[in-house]
């Protein structure tokens, strides 16, 4: 049985423009693939010390890091 909030989710999307709805499908799609993808590459590794270093290694991970560090810079210097 589908739940009130999916049936809710999907009257929101039909109010959105056609290109919005194209940026969430794709949004979607991107979160759904590299979900799997991170879930492949970690499915091997046992030790927690092991995966964070793998998600260092990631690039996105990695541009996501120094996108944080820059944000705080600020609160390093006051």
């Amino acid at each position: 049985m589908i739940s009130l909030n999916l049936l809710e989710i999907e009257r929101s999307i039909r109010a959105l423009s056609i290109e919005e709805q194209l940026w969430l499908l794709e949004s979607i799609a991107r979160q759904i693939r590299e979900s799997e993808y991170t879930k492949d590459k970690f499915a091997d590794v046992t030790n927690q010390e092991e995966k964070l270093e793998l998600m260092v290694d990631e690039p996105k991970i990695s541009t996501e890091i120094a996108a944080i560090n820059d944000e705080f810079a600020i609160s390093e210097i006051l």
